[in-house]
């Protein structure tokens, strides 16, 4: 499997533009943390209020528990305590829901920014990095016998320009039908140049 070109300015594009996908995935990423971090913050005042509340509760529950040790009236004045203990009981779940949906809604921030550049490069440039590869390899195995010589200047005969293809013979398809040994070189090597490969043998 080749991974990139024999041919200096393709190889150091492919170089440049492998290391622009780096950066740009790292950079999604470290942003992607960034915002998920930013969002996080959200969530500093329901951590408080859930510390204050369950605080609170505690508290009260405490005093609630010493004032019902007070005879013949100790069970009415625990009453207001327990409610009091009770509200600051919510009070801290509606804190740890706060922070349950501040952290939902970071990861779903962070992932929706993600989506978009990691998509670039799953759908976009993997697939067409790895269809060079496979063309590169199989152009190399081909370019190593003569039929698959024979084979690759066809493939040039069929998608290079004419202009390039006059230059190697005027009448340069049927100098490939003869055989002619020069022309079916050429073509391979016009093929293989294409794809960024060295044409000799």
């Amino acid at each position: 499997m080749k991974i990139y070109a024999d041919r200096f300015p393709v190889a150091l594009r492919q170089f440049l533009t492998d290391l622009l996908v780096v950066v740009w995935v790292y950079a999604a990423v470290r942003f992607a943390l960034w915002l998920y971090d930013l969002v996080e913050k959200l969530a500093v005042p329901g951590r408080k209020l859930e510390g204050a509340g369950g605080g609170l509760a505690d508290n009260l529950a405490d005093a609630g528990g010493k004032v019902g040790r007070v005879p013949l009236v100790g069970d009415e004045l625990t009453g207001p305590f327990t409610k009091a203990a009770d509200a600051a009981r919510a009070m801290a779940e509606a804190g740890r829901d706060q922070q349950e949906l501040v952290g939902q809604l970071a990861l779903a921030l962070s992932v929706a920014v993600l989506v978009f550049p990691l998509g670039l490069v799953l759908f976009g440039w993997l697939p067409l990095r790895l269809r060079w590869m496979r063309r590169a390899a199989s152009a190399k195995a081909l370019a190593a016998g003569p039929a698959g010589r024979d084979l690759l200047a066809l493939r040039a005969l069929t998608s290079q320009p004419l202009r390039r293809l006059t230059r190697i013979d005027p009448d340069v398809a049927q100098a490939w039908r003869r055989g002619d040994d020069a022309t079916v070189d050429a073509l391979a090597a016009l093929e293989l140049r294409r794809l960024g490969l060295r044409g000799g043998r």
